[in-house]
């Protein structure tokens, strides 16, 4: 299900700290209350291989999304307790020591559920045994949310488990939703900060396309 347009759902989940605070949080309320943009990632285990290069990588990017007045969230399916043991782990032995923002513990899986982002294919109901199985490891994709200030969804994308993100394309998508949101703008493919945007009429791309594309 599609999410772009639509407000993000409105669910209380429960989130971990760097500090071993469990808490609940709702990524609707933390945009629309806090007046600020969300990046939410979502990513399929802890103690994995590709996921603690991108927490980290979102950690270093940290302050560039703070610049920009959006928070950074992290999600994954597994408990809160297991994100502090892997927040307490260090780098060399494949941790997440050092990363500061909250992570999301959706270990009853109501939020990935409603979002669709589960791999789970081919779920069987047994009648006889009242059984329900599935196929897959009922873990999420790499699932990327910004949501606006307002609760929008204005971006999402989902990985497959073997491609780590690039995190640059978020602070540029991020970077040209702002433009929209200020300048009342399009911006055409690779645009970036600083580049030339163009107005969402006939002249306009007919202006752009003579200056860019000759």
């Amino acid at each position: 299900m599609a999410f772009v347009g639509k407000k993000f759902p409105n669910l209380n989940v429960n989130a971990m700290n760097d500090m071993g605070d469990t808490f609940k949080l709702n990524v609707l309320e933390e945009a629309k209350n806090n007046n600020k943009k969300v990046l939410l990632f979502w990513y399929p285990k802890d103690f994995t291989f590709v996921c603690p290069t991108e927490l980290h990588a979102f950690q270093a990017a940290l302050g560039e999304f703070e610049k920009r007045n959006t928070m950074v969230i992290g999600a994954s399916c597994d408990t809160a307790e297991v994100h502090f043991a892997w927040l307490n782990t260090a780098k060399d032995n494949g941790g997440i020591e050092g990363v500061t923002y909250p992570i999301l513990a959706d270990s009853n899986r109501n939020l990935a559920s409603t979002l669709g982002i589960l791999d789970i294919t081919n779920e069987h109901y047994d009648e006889e045994t009242g059984v329900v199985t599935v196929e897959g490891d009922n873990v999420t994709y790499r699932a990327t949310y910004i949501i606006d200030e307002e609760g929008t969804v204005v971006h999402e994308s989902i990985n497959h488990m073997p491609l780590g993100r690039n995190v640059n394309e978020f602070l540029r998508l991020i970077d040209a939703y702002t433009h929209v949101q200020q300048k009342g703008e399009v911006c055409p493919a690779n645009w970036e900060e600083g580049k030339t945007a163009m107005n969402a009429n006939r002249s306009g791309v007919a202006e752009y396309l003579t200056a860019h594309l000759n």
